[in-house]
């Protein structure tokens, strides 16, 4: 769990940090956190706010504004981190771009991912130290 806050408050105080590279702990702690967060707003909303709001817990008409708002919090950190990882993986942030392909596009990225960092300095900086 100490690796899961240490990720979360590195790329949050990095919130729109496009340079310089990010681990692969670093990168798969911080979208474990995020999912978790996502998930307890999905439970909060289906058994709080829907109800306030006049509608049936769940009800896929009523939305749920407190993870869209969450998902809107986020979003920019969550494109930086993996900027910053495809430049651990000797990648250009362009690559992201590749997702925009239905399918084969999140499996290319997923695969740039899970890839091991540059052990040296590369164009994009140093390696960083995840601890």
């Amino acid at each position: 769990m100490n690796s899961m806050k240490t990720a979360a408050r590195t790329v949050l105080s990095k919130y729109a940090t496009f340079s310089g590279r990010a681990s692969r702990s670093e990168f798969w702690w911080w979208i474990l956190a995020v999912f978790i967060v996502l998930f307890i707003c999905q439970i909060i909303d289906g058994v709080l706010i829907l109800p306030l709001l006049g509608f049936e817990a769940f009800q896929a008409e009523g939305g749920t504004p407190l993870s869209f708002i969450v998902s809107l919090l986020v979003i920019l950190p969550n494109i930086a981190v993996a900027v910053r990882r495809l430049h651990d993986t000797g990648r250009v942030g362009w690559w992201l771009l590749i997702g925009l392909i239905p399918i084969i596009g999140a499996l290319i990225l997923i695969y740039f991912y899970v890839q091991p960092s540059e052990e040296e300095t590369n164009q994009f900086g140093p390696p960083q130290p995840f601890s």
